[in-house]
C-alpha cells in the first residue's frame, strides 16, 4: 500500500514545484544526515526511477504543497526519467523552484541562483530554470 505523499504539481497553474537548493539534511547530502537504513537511498531512487516518478523532499511533507528534492532533480537517472520533469522540458508543465520549509523562512524571498550540483552531479537543466515572468 502507498502511503500519501503531498503532490508536487499543481493542475490549476500547470506547475511542478522543484526545490531550488538541497535542504540542510537532504537524503542526497554525503553523509546520511537522515539515517536512513543501509541501502534505502538506493532502493528509493530505483523505485522512483522506474515509475518514472521523483523523490519529494522531506523538509516540505506535510505542508500540502510538496517539492520535487534537488538532489533528486539532479540525479542522472532521475531527471531523465522523472515524468513531471520530462513534462517541464517538453513545455507542456512550468516548473516552480521553491525553497524547502526550513530554508524558506531562513531566507528573504526572490529570486535565487540555481543550486551548485555536487560534483559529479549535472546541473538542473537551464530550460527548466526559467522562472514565470
Amino acid at each position: 500500500m502507498t502511503k500519501h505523499v503531498d503532490p508536487v504539481a499543481d493542475p490549476k497553474t500547470r506547475t511542478v514545484r522543484i526545490c531550488r537548493d538541497r535542504c540542510p539534511t537532504c537524503i542526497f547530502r554525503p553523509g546520511n544526515l537522515m539515517h536512513l537504513a543501509p541501502g534505502r537511498l538506493t532502493k528509493l531512487t530505483a523505485q522512483a526511477v522506474a515509475n518514472e516518478g521523483h523523490i519529494v523532499c522531506h523538509d516540505t511533507l506535510g505542508t500540502g504543497a510538496g517539492s520535487i528534492c534537488a538532489g533528486y532533480a539532479v540525479h542522472p537517472q532521475g531527471a531523465e526519467r522523472s515524468l513531471a520533469m520530462r513534462l517541464v522540458r517538453a513545455g507542456v508543465l512550468r516548473a516552480e523552484f521553491t525553497g524547502p520549509a526550513a530554508a524558506s523562512q531562513a531566507q528573504p524571498p526572490g529570486p535565487r541562483p540555481a543550486p551548485e550540483p555536487a560534483a559529479g552531479q549535472p546541473q538542473i537543466p537551464e530550460a527548466m530554470q526559467q522562472e514565470p515572468s
